[in-house]
């Protein structure tokens, strides 16, 4: 009798293993999409970030001028890193490209001085460009003001583009991994549903028997998402290995909150599936679970 009463409370206990395996590969799927959208749009922040603005500077400016205008360009919130080129680097930097020396024709070195900068991904925007440039060239130490427009509309387009079908399919995504996890956690409560009614019968009151299974399927839900987790790291040193050019464009920060989102999507739809489930076979007659 012994024997066969443990056999029958094995039967009975609520078998976790189908479920977690079931949300940790949903979650996995998100998850790579969430990883997806990141790299896409550090990509372009990375391009934006790569546009350079080029200021060139007056013949026979004094090293006065020269000096304040690269504090100027210094002191600008839109400047993430610049460069003072002079005559003889500009003239280096022409030899190197490949072109023929000038020195038998001219003996003067027709380059201007200028001061390159790349510019925050924020500001890298057609009006902010012109505002930009507009500013310089009212300047008399400067000479003219030069970014690769089409370069600028090419990757903000680009971008734009790719932005929207990410989200577009971010939320087609979300909404199935939403009802994917439901309903294999409605499938699993659908095993115990017996066992939920019998509870209620013997007199268990509803909070006694939602809470452990409530209890549980929070923890089921952290498991799940740990796992997705596990396996999305994973994937992030395999693609890193076979393409080490996307280490450039980690972003740690965007992926611990990644991680924090699918943990706690996984712990969220695991809670509220499991309880609305329980709740559901409470209410039901006994004949109805049949």
């Amino acid at each position: 009798m012994s024997q066969i009463g443990k056999a029958s409370a094995k039967r009975s206990s609520p078998s976790y293993f189908m479920s977690i395996l079931g949300v940790s590969l949903v979650l996995l799927i998100l998850g790579i999409l969430g990883w997806i959208v990141i790299n896409a749009n550090k990509l372009g922040q990375y391009f934006k970030e790569n546009v350079e603005v080029r200021v060139y500077l007056r013949e026979n400016i004094t090293a006065k001028d020269s000096t304040e205008l690269v504090d100027y360009v210094k002191t600008q919130p839109y400047v993430k890193s610049y460069t003072y080129v002079t005559k003889e680097m500009a003239k280096d930097k022409f030899m190197k490209d490949g072109n023929a020396d000038w020195g038998k024709v001219l003996d003067y070195n027709p380059l201007p001085a200028s001061i390159e900068f790349k510019l925050y991904d924020e500001y890298v925007q057609k009006d902010s460009l012109l505002k930009i440039k507009n500013t310089f060239q009212e300047k008399l130490a400067v000479s003219s003001a030069e970014y690769p427009d089409a370069v600028v509309d090419s990757v903000n387009k680009n971008v734009q583009q790719a932005s929207l079908v990410l989200l577009v399919i971010a939320v087609i995504l979300g909404i199935v991994v939403i009802f994917l996890i439901d309903n294999t956690i409605k499938l699993a409560m659908f095993s115990n549903r017996f066992l939920i009614k019998t509870m209620q019968m013997v007199g268990a009151t509803r909070w006694f028997i939602a809470k452990p299974l409530d209890m549980r399927a929070i923890l089921n839900g952290a498991l799940s998402g740990l796992l997705a987790i596990a396996g999305i790291i994973a994937l992030i040193f395999v693609a890193e290995k076979y393409i080490p050019e996307i280490r450039a464009i980690r972003d740690m920060n965007m992926l611990a909150i990644l991680f924090a989102i699918i943990i706690l999507l996984g712990i969220a739809i695991s809670f509220f599936s499991t309880h609305r489930s329980v709740i559901k076979y409470l209410k039901m007659k006994l004949d109805d679970l049949y």
